[in-house]
Order: structure tokens, then C-alpha cells, then sequence
């Protein structure tokens, strides 16, 4: 969109899918929603890069592959290729960013809620601008306590939305994700484990949340740009001291 014959700047969100599915399959999922509440954006869905190890309960619905972002254990308490996708992810959002933010459902939003948690604490993306918005979808902690005790260190504050289901098998530890979060905005629906249809309520919560996030960049964007440009005047003269003084 052109305003003024300028393009205005769209803002990025990396969007992670769940397990056993694809970036493909959470786009179609984020279809169920309004489009205009992430109009202002544009939304990357890469696929995890490891080949799901066992069967979906996407086939035959939605047409493979499948991928998985890690393995875990029945009591979620070791992973198996983590590491592997944390630092392919911190190369992706490094090489392919900026980006404004993340989303994620399930396996994707635990993945993408860890990510920040590091990032707060300087483990990773040391180079890529702070998040300012994360939008979980039936995410969780993870329970490991070395991973715990970095990634849950602080409240993260990142403005989150945290959609959960009444009938979603992790509803309470969704809701124990979002209190690791400052001040978060928590959206519950009536459905379970799954992206859900919004009615008008939620729909309108969730884009009035948007909007407010995108007002508050332009307002700090537009400040950052003449904080820039009064040092870069400030470094000028401080140069044209020093010259003068050479003999």
C-alpha cells in the first residue's frame, strides 16, 4: 500500500507451526481469522527442519510433508535437536529479519516463546533488534530447569496475546506461559488444541491489541529516527572540534 508515493513500511512476524505439520498448514489454520488483524504485516511460515518422525494428525486433511521442530519425551522433560533448531532459527530471524515479532501454535509457540526468553537474556540474537509482540497459540513452558532458569529468569517483556482453550489439553499450562510474561492479554475460547475461530469479541480484542502495537512502533520508530539524526550532528561537530585543533 502507497501513501503519499512512499510504500509504507510493513512490519515482519515469524510464524511457527505446530508438530508434525508445516508452515503451509498455519497459514491455512490462520485463515480462519480476519485478515485485517495482521494487515499491517507481513507474515514468514518456515517449515521446521526435521521430517516429522511419525505419523500426523494433519494426514489426510492437509497434503504433506510434515516437520518437527524437536522431540521430546512423554513427560515433556528432554528434548532431543533442540539446540538445532534454536540456532537455525537464530540464523534465520538474524539473516531474513528485522522481525517485529513472533507467533506460534503449540510446539511453534513453545519454540517461539523460549526464543524471547533467551533473547531477554542476551543467549541468542544478541544482533536482531529487541521483539515487541509475541501471539501464542496453545503454547507452554518447557520444564527443563537448566532451560528454566534462563529463559524464565524475568518476566519477558514482550507484549503477548495468549489464546486458550476451555477444552485444550494444555489450558493450564498455557496459562502458567503467559504469567511468565509481562502484563499479558489472555484471549480463552470456548474450543481445544487448535488455532480457533474468533467470534466478534475476540476478533475485536486481538485487533485493537495489533493496532495499538503497530501505533506504538510508528511513535518509536519516528523518535529513534531523530535520536539518530541529532547524534549523528552532535558526532559531526565533535569532528570538526577535533580537526580544528590539529596543528
Amino acid at each position: 500500500m502507497e501513501s503519499g508515493g512512499k510504500r509504507a513500511k510493513r512490519l515482519k512476524i515469524l510464524c511457527l507451526h505446530g508438530f508434525r505439520t508445516s508452515g503451509s498448514f498455519l497459514r491455512k489454520q490462520l485463515t480462519k481469522w480476519d485478515p485485517s488483524i495482521f494487515a499491517h504485516f507481513d507474515m514468514e511460515f518456515p517449515d521446521a527442519i526435521f521430517p516429522a518422525g511419525g505419523k500426523s494428525e494433519i494426514e489426510g486433511y492437509f497434503p504433506p510433508p510434515y516437520f518437527e521442530w524437536f522431540q521430546f519425551n512423554e513427560d515433556f522433560t528432554e528434548y532431543t535437536n533442540l539446540e538445532q533448531s534454536i540456532d537455525y532459527l537464530n540464523n534465520y530471524i538474524t539473516c531474513n529479519g528485522p522481525f517485529h515479532g513472533l507467533l506460534g501454535f503449540s510446539q511453534g509457540a513453545v519454540l517461539s516463546a523460549l526464543l524471547l526468553g533467551y533473547q531477554a537474556q542476551e543467549k541468542v540474537l544478541k544482533e536482531h533488534p529487541p521483539m515487541k509482540m509475541f501471539v501464542s497459540i496453545s503454547g507452554t513452558k518447557f520444564k527443563d530447569e537448566s532451560i528454566c532458569e534462563v529463559a524464565y529468569k524475568h518476566k519477558i517483556k514482550v507484549k503477548s496475546v495468549h489464546l486458550i482453550g476451555e477444552k485444550d489439553w494444555l489450558k493450564l499450562p498455557s496459562e502458567e506461559l503467559a504469567s511468565a510474561f509481562h502484563e499479558p492479554l489472555i484471549i480463552r475460547h470456548p474450543q481445544g488444541h487448535t488455532v480457533p475461530r474468533l467470534d466478534e469479541v475476540a476478533t475485536e480484542e486481538l485487533r485493537c491489541w495489533v493496532d495499538a502495537i503497530v501505533s506504538s512502533h510508528d511513535h518509536v520508530g519516528d523518535g529513534e529516527v531523530k535520536e539518530n539524526i541529532t547524534q549523528k550532528v552532535a558526532d559531526n561537530i565533535e569532528n570538526e572540534l577535533e580537526n580544528s585543533n590539529i596543528t
